[in-house]
């Protein structure tokens, strides 16, 4: 497993925890983002190409059960939840708002890294690209997910955040074909107060920048009757 590519959000505000899964996880090869609340937990999630989160429930400012729902709106990055609670219902809600897995506190860090281990590769397959920059066409069109920049040609493109938003859903789930719905969740949010027409128009606008051919594309494939998929 190559975690060296691998960006994990740890979030617990005993700054002990934070600093022995820190280390735990930087030994193994993880670069990882320490935060000690929610806000700042967001703040990382929002600039930063993470790969698994692990999320402490009790935070000062968030709860973890909100952090998981802000994360699980944008990413089905696999989320790993530390509980002190013993109560059950907890650790259920927990799971019912899409963590993969949850680990009791206290626990041993051999436990804990077999946790990591098992979720990514169980949620490998389905996740981020590992491959941070991307090029089709021959260099025609180069993704650069770490840096956020689309270049066609070697010229970089200015895309805005919603287009880039669309783009990267596409491209990180080749092959699947996104309804609008699926790409208004996946890269606006739920909470997006737009009509689904609206994905259209930006679908055009990255054409317009991304095809050499808009009219006749390449890269960003209409499947009629069904939504949008990546055809690099």
């Amino acid at each position: 497993m190559h975690n060296n590519c691998r960006h994990v959000l740890v979030v617990d505000d005993e700054p002990k925890i934070l600093e022995v899964v820190c280390m735990l996880l930087e030994s193994k090869g993880f670069k990882t983002f320490p935060a000690e609340n929610g806000k700042k937990a967001l703040e990382i999630f929002d600039t930063e190409n993470i790969s698994l989160v692990i999320l402490d429930l009790m935070l000062p400012d968030i709860s973890g059960e909100e952090i998981c729902t802000a994360i699980r709106k944008k990413s089905r990055v696999p989320v790993i939840m530390l509980t002190a609670r013993v109560e059950e219902e907890d650790v259920v809600s927990g799971l019912g708002l899409g963590a993969d897995d949850y680990i009791m506190k206290p626990f041993g860090l051999k436990e804990l890294y077999a946790r990591v281990e098992a979720v990514l590769r169980r949620t490998e397959s389905d996740l981020v690209p590992l491959v941070k920059r991307n090029s089709w066409g021959d260099g025609d069109l180069v993704v650069d997910f770490e840096k956020n920049e689309v270049i066609k040609k070697g010229f970089s493109l200015t895309l805005t955040p919603s287009e880039l938003k669309i783009l990267s859903a596409l491209i990180k789930y080749p092959g699947k074909v996104f309804t609008r719905e699926e790409l208004i969740e996946a890269a606006l949010g739920r909470d997006f107060g737009g009509y689904d027409r609206a994905i259209d128009s930006h679908i055009k606008n990255i054409r317009k920048k991304i095809e050499d051919d808009p009219k006749n594309p390449a890269y960003v494939l209409t499947i009629p009757g069904l939504g949008y998929k990546f055809g690099g």
